[in-house]
Parts: C-alpha cells; sequence; structure tokens
C-alpha cells in the first residue's frame, strides 16, 4: 500500500473499463477531456449525499429550516447503526463535542458532518426532515435523467432482518426473497422501516439479527441496490456548483460551509478560489466527485465511480486519489498524460 500512486487511480479506470466495473469523466474549463464509462450507471454509495446537502441548502435559502436550530444527539441516534458505517458517525461526534453541551448541535453541523464525516445516521435525519419527496425532487432540478431515487440508508439495511421475521426466522429463504424482491419494493420497504425509526428505532433483537446477515455475499446485495447513476450526470452537478450556474447566491451562501470544507484549509485558499467535494465507499464501491476553481480562473469537475472492488482495489483507489486529484488539478504535465491514454 506504501507504494500505491496516482497514477494508479486511471491505470485502474483504463484496465477496467471494459468490464464496466469503472467510469471517470473529467472536464477541464469547460470542456470534456476524459470520458470513460461516463453513461454507464453504478452505485453511487455516500456520494449521492451531495443531493441531500443540495436540498438541505435550498430549504435554509428559503427560511424552511434554521441551520442555527439545535438537534438533539437522540434523534440522530434513531437512525445510528453501530458497526455499519466505518466508525463515520462515533468520528463526528467526537469533533463536534465542543460546541455543544453533550446534548444538541446545531442542524448546520448535522449537515456538515453528513458530508466530512459521511455519517449515514445524519443523512437519514436530514432525509426525515427535508422530506424524501423534495429531496429527490433535485434530481429533475438538475435534468438527471439516469439518477436512480434516493432512498433511506438504515431503513434499507433492515430489509433483510424483516425478511427473516416474515419467513419464521428461515434465513436461507429470506436472502433468496431479497434476491428476488423487484427494487421498488426494496424502496418501499426501506422507506416504510425510516418512517417507523423516527418514532420506534430498531430494537437490540433486530441489531443483533442484522449483525448475523452481514456476511459478504449478503453485504453485496445491499451496496448492489444503493441507488445509481453516471459519472457524467455528477461532473453535471459539479459544473453547475463550480459556475454557479444553477442555484442563487443565497442558496450557495448554505451549501458552500458543507459542501466546500476543503477551503477551511488556509493553504488551499492560498490557490484555489472554491472546491468542494464528496466520495463514498462499501466493500466493493468506490466513488468521488469534485469541482475546484483555482485563483488564474481554471475549472476542474470530476466523477469518478468504481464498482466490484477487492479490498485491495479498494484500499489503492482510496490512498491514490487525494494525489490523483491534485496533480489534475495544479500539474498539467500530468493532466496531459492522463487524456493522452484515453484519447
Amino acid at each position: 500500500m506504501k507504494q500505491t500512486e496516482p497514477d494508479d487511480v486511471w491505470q485502474f479506470v483504463r484496465n477496467h473499463a471494459a468490464e464496466k466495473r469503472a467510469a471517470l469523466t473529467v472536464r477541464l474549463d469547460g470542456k470534456t477531456v476524459v470520458n470513460v464509462n461516463g453513461d454507464v450507471s453504478l452505485p453511487l454509495a455516500s456520494t449521492m449525499k451531495i443531493i441531500v446537502a443540495i436540498e438541505y441548502a435550498r430549504q435554509a435559502a428559503e427560511g424552511r429550516i434554521d441551520p442555527k436550530k439545535r438537534v438533539p444527539l437522540q434523534a440522530l441516534e434513531r437512525y445510528f447503526i453501530p458497526r455499519t458505517d466505518g466508525g463515520a458517525h462515533a468520528a463526528w461526534l467526537g469533533s463536534v463535542e465542543r460546541l455543544g453541551d453533550g446534548e444538541s448541535v446545531p442542524l448546520r453541523e448535522v449537515a456538515r458532518g453528513m458530508i466530512a464525516y459521511s455519517s449515514n445516521a445524519n443523512t437519514d435525519f436530514l432525509l426525515a426532515l427535508l422530506g424524501l419527496e423534495e429531496v429527490n425532487r433535485v434530481l429533475a432540478l438538475f435534468g438527471l435523467k439516469r439518477h436512480e431515487p434516493i432512498y433511506p440508508l438504515a431503513g434499507s439495511l433492515f430489509v433483510p432482518v424483516q425478511l427473516v421475521h416474515e419467513h419464521g426466522g428461515n434465513r436461507k429463504q429470506a436472502i433468496q426473497a431479497l434476491k428476488e424482491m423487484s427494487l421498488s419494493d426494496y424502496r418501499q420497504r426501506a422507506i416504510a422501516l425510516h418512517e417507523r425509526f423516527a418514532s420506534s428505532p430498531p430494537t437490540k433483537a433486530e441489531k443483533k439479527a442484522l449483525y448475523r446477515l452481514m456476511s459478504v455475499p449478503n453485504q453485496r446485495i445491499w451496496s448492489d441496490r444503493l441507488a445509481r447513476s453516471t459519472t457524467e450526470e455528477y461532473v453535471s452537478i459539479m459544473a453547475r456548483l463550480n459556475s454557479r450556474s444553477l442555484l442563487s447566491e443565497s442558496v450557495h451562501s448554505f451549501l458552500s460551509p458543507v459542501l466546500e470544507q476543503l477551503m477551511e484549509s488556509p493553504e488551499n485558499r492560498e490557490w484555489l478560489a472554491r472546491a468542494g467535494k464528496k466520495g463514498g465507499s462499501t466493500a466493493f464501491v468506490r466513488t468521488e466527485a469534485l469541482y475546484a476553481t483555482t485563483k488564474d480562473g481554471r475549472q476542474l469537475e470530476l466523477a469518478l465511480f468504481a464498482d466490484g472492488l477487492t479490498m485491495l482495489d479498494g484500499a489503492r483507489l482510496s490512498n491514490g486519489l487525494n494525489e490523483f486529484q491534485l496533480r489534475l488539478i495544479r500539474d498539467e504535465a500530468s493532466r496531459d498524460k492522463m487524456v493522452e491514454v484515453f484519447r
């Protein structure tokens, strides 16, 4: 892993392009310079949280929600499922201890934690607060035709648990029913469970049953059913956020503190005018979407999606991704080399 190089990222895309396991779209100064499998739908994992962040900012700008309003941590706990988020929610809680009284945090910090730490609990709380239908209307606002509907994360984890109960405890029958279930029915079950959790969170027995079902094959079923989209669509989102061409300045005033946390670094502010990104991962998926404008006016938008990863694939992509993106923005020779490879 210490030998991971930024070039490993685009090499992975090139090596797996024919299998349609990887997609990469890069746009530079308004022109698409790389587009590999840009129209192939792949699981988004947490990169879809960009859409939730946009709706949060829209409702804040309209005065429908108050980013300063304090949110009880107990309200977030309803959607927190330990051992399913890579420690994201616990890490976020540790980061906001100084901001609260130990019992609540401002709503804006819930949104920031969804992006910076990728807390699934924060995401599901925001889906309940903002409204699932409202969040999915963002897809139409941005003209996204291939983006699948966003639906709750915790609720989807417990669909197999529900099926085990319905099949009298027979896990084999339950998993077979899950495999045969339509995506539409699966989403509806996830939504119904999500709505239940608002007042009646998962019990200890349900969580115990979930952990018994978390084999690698069952995790793959969950991962495969996550909302999908294409790198072309996410680059189009990034381009509109980067150019400020769709949403009002009022919306961006609430969105930028959530999505552009890269700009909190004094070093980044020395050479970047703006930059925002969100990544996502499961045991099989690694995704990333980014936009950046340098102080000398160069604009970059990028989306990279990969699926069917081994543990080593995922680690190599994650380790090389930040430097890969940095070189695309700052190093013309590295950028020209990659563009030539995919020409």
